[in-house]
């Protein structure tokens, strides 16, 4: 269940990167797809979907095996960078940076939680 849950999160984020990369270049070819890729509530969806599947993720791991404290900090960081981006914090002009740096940080800790999980 927990290798599924960090599988899970990580396409989650990786869709989360995907909606903020490949979208606007598509927005440019397809008028339909550039009302969605502006639309602010997708952002919102994104956060409330990632985060309590990274935590499910990371928690059922953590019970198993104690999770080191830096996996835990890349975690925080890259929830909080998708819920800045999502909030536009701190304005709408680092909107898409901050959401790419926090959807690679959250993608970097599922990475190493799964891998880390093969190692023993």
């Amino acid at each position: 269940m927990s290798a599924w849950a960090d599988l899970s999160a990580a396409a989650l984020s990786g869709l989360c990167l995907l909606h903020c990369l490949a979208l606007p270049l598509l927005a440019s070819l397809l008028p339909v797809l550039g009302a969605w890729s502006r639309a602010e509530w997708v952002h919102g969806v994104f956060v409330l979907l990632a985060v309590p599947l990274s935590l499910l993720a990371l928690g059922r791991t953590h019970a198993r095996r104690a999770l080191p404290p830096r996996m835990w900090a890349l975690a925080t960081l890259g929830l909080a960078a998708l819920t800045a981006g999502a909030l536009g914090w701190p304005d709408a002009r680092w909107e898409t940076p901050i959401t790419v740096a926090g959807s690679l940080l959250l993608v970097a800790t599922h990475a190493w939680n799964l891998r880390r999980g093969h190692a023993h």
